[in-house]
C-alpha cells in the first residue's frame, strides 16, 4: 500500500494551504464580525471566490467535470486531503465552491438534470453565482427513513402543487440562495412500493406560497446562512421542474447522500486537527501548580488519544474514498456508514478534550472549540443518525455470517477433545 499523496495532490495541498493561510484566515475575524451583526459576509467571501477560481482551486469535489466546466477534476481520494484543509474554517468551503448542500445538489443535477435544468441551475451553481438548498427533513416524521416523508407533490395538469413543512434547510437564508431541491410524496396509490412513492422537484426560492418560517438554532447557535424551517402552501412549479424520473426520488436521494456524507467526514478531520493543534499549544502555555499542564500525564494522555483517533479516522476516510472511486458509491455504502459514525463521534471526543485543556475559555466564542464541538454533535444526525448507519454495518456483517454458515466449525473444540 502506498500512503503517499500523488504529486498532483501534493501540489494542490500546498497551494490550498497557502491560500488558506494568506487569504482566508486573515479574513476570519471580519467574517465573524459581519455574521454576528446579522449580515451574511458576502463582502468577505465574494472576492475570495474570484481569487480561488483564478488559481484553479475551484469545484474540487466533483469527479464528473466535463472539459468545458469550471473546476478541477478530482477523485474522492484526491479530494479528501483538500477537504480536510478547507474544513479547518467552517465557512471556508464556500470560497472554493465546495460547501454543502451545493456539492450534493450539483452532483444530482449532473446525474439527473435535463439540459434545461443544467443550464438554468447547474451552470450558475458551478460558477458560484448562486447557491442552493436541499429540502428533505420534516419536523413531524422520523426523516432518517425518507419513505416517511409527508410533503405532497401532486400533479395538476402541467404543474406540480407542493404542500408541506420542512426544516433544517441549510442555506435558505443565504442571500444567493435561488433554488430548493424538494423531496416529497408523488405517488398516492395505496399499493405503491415504499421506495417508489417520492419525487424531487426544483422550486425557485421566489415561488409564491414558499415561506421561510425561522432559522432553527443548533444547540443555541444560529448559523448566518440558516438551518431553516420552511413551509410550502400550494406552491406551483412546472412539470419540467421534476428532477429525474417521477417516483424515483428515493434512489436519487441515496445517490446524493453518499458523497455528501464522506465530505462531512473529510472536513471533520480537518477541524479535529485544528483542535488538537490548539490543545497542544494551550497545554504548553497554561500553567497550574507551577508547571505547564502539558507536563501532567493526564493531559499527555488526552493529547495522545486525540492523535490516535484522528489518524484512525483519516485512514478509514481515505479507504472509503478509494472504495467509492474503485467500486462505486453504492458498493462502498458500508464503508461510508462506518466513517460517518466514527468521524462524528471522534469529533465530539477530540473537541471535549480540547475544551477541557483550555479551561473556561473553551466554553466561550473566543475560540472555535465550542462551535466545533456543537457541529460534531450535530453531525451524528446530519445525513442520517448513527443508529441508521450502525444498522447498515450490522446487516452487512450478519449477511457475511450467514454466508459462512458451517465454515467456522473447525475452530470449535468438541467436548471429547478435552477428555
Amino acid at each position: 500500500m502506498d500512503f503517499a499523496y500523488s504529486p498532483k495532490v501534493e501540489d494542490l495541498r500546498q497551494r490550498l494551504a497557502a491560500f488558506m493561510e494568506t487569504r482566508v484566515l486573515p479574513a476570519n475575524r471580519r467574517w465573524h464580525a459581519l455574521a454576528e451583526a446579522g449580515t451574511y459576509p458576502l463582502e468577505v467571501i465574494e472576492p475570495l471566490k474570484e481569487q480561488a477560481k483564478a488559481e484553479g482551486l475551484w469545484n474540487l469535489f466533483l469527479p464528473g467535470l466535463k472539459p468545458d466546466e469550471p473546476g478541477t477534476r478530482l477523485t474522492n481520494l484526491e479530494y479528501a486531503p483538500l477537504a480536510e484543509i478547507m474544513g479547518r474554517l467552517p465557512w471556508a468551503s464556500e470560497v472554493f465552491n465546495c460547501s454543502a448542500p451545493d456539492t450534493g445538489n450539483m452532483e444530482i443535477l449532473h446525474l439527473f438534470g435535463t439540459p434545461e435544468q443544467r443550464a438554468r441551475w447547474l451552470e450558475p451553481l458551478m460558477n458560484g453565482d448562486i447557491r442552493s438548498v436541499v429540502s428533505i427533513t420534516e419536523p413531524d416524521v422520523a426523516s432518517s427513513d425518507p419513505t416517511n416523508l409527508q410533503t405532497e407533490i401532486r400533479r395538476d395538469g402541467d404543474h406540480y402543487v407542493i404542500n408541506g413543512r420542512k426544516w433544517f434547510n441549510t442555506g435558505a437564508l443565504h442571500p444567493l440562495a435561488k433554488v430548493l431541491i424538494v423531496l416529497g410524496v408523488s405517488n398516492f396509490a395505496p399499493d405503491a412500493a415504499r421506495h417508489e412513492r417520492h419525487s424531487f422537484v426544483l422550486v425557485p426560492m421566489d415561488t409564491p406560497g414558499f415561506e421561510v418560517v425561522r432559522n432553527v438554532p443548533i444547540m443555541n447557535h444560529h448559523s448566518p446562512e440558516g438551518h431553516c424551517e420552511v413551509v410550502f402552501r400550494n406552491v406551483r412549479v412546472p412539470v419540467a421542474n421534476l428532477l429525474g424520473e417521477e417516483n424515483k426520488g428515493f434512489a436519487i436521494a441515496q445517490a446524493r447522500l453518499g458523497p455528501g456524507r464522506i465530505h462531512h467526514c473529510m472536513r471533520t478531520i480537518g477541524q479535529c486537527e485544528l483542535a488538537l493543534e490548539l490543545m497542544a499549544a494551550r497545554a504548553l502555555e497554561r500553567k497550574v501548580f507551577g508547571k505547564a499542564i502539558a507536563d501532567y500525564a493526564n493531559n499527555q494522555d488526552a493529547i495522545a488519544e486525540c492523535r490516535l483517533e484522528i489518524d484512525q479516522a483519516r485512514l478509514l476516510c481515505l479507504r472509503t474514498a478509494w472504495a467509492m472511486d474503485t467500486f462505486g458509491n453504492h458498493s462502498a455504502r458500508v464503508d461510508v456508514s462506518a466513517i460517518k459514525i466514527i468521524a462524528a463521534r471522534m469529533q465530539t471526543r477530540v473537541l471535549d478534550r480540547a475544551m477541557q485543556v483550555f479551561g473556561a475559555m473553551g466554553l466561550s466564542n473566543d475560540t472555535p472549540l465550542a462551535y466545533l464541538w456543537t457541529w460534531g454533535r450535530a453531525l451524528r444526525f446530519i445525513d442520517g443518525p448513527d443508529e441508521v448507519h450502525l444498522r447498515v454495518v450490522a446487516r452487512d456483517e450478519i449477511a457475511k455470517a450467514k454466508a459462512r454458515t458451517g465454515t467456522l466449525d473447525p475452530y470449535f473444540t468438541p467436548p471429547e477433545a478435552h477428555a
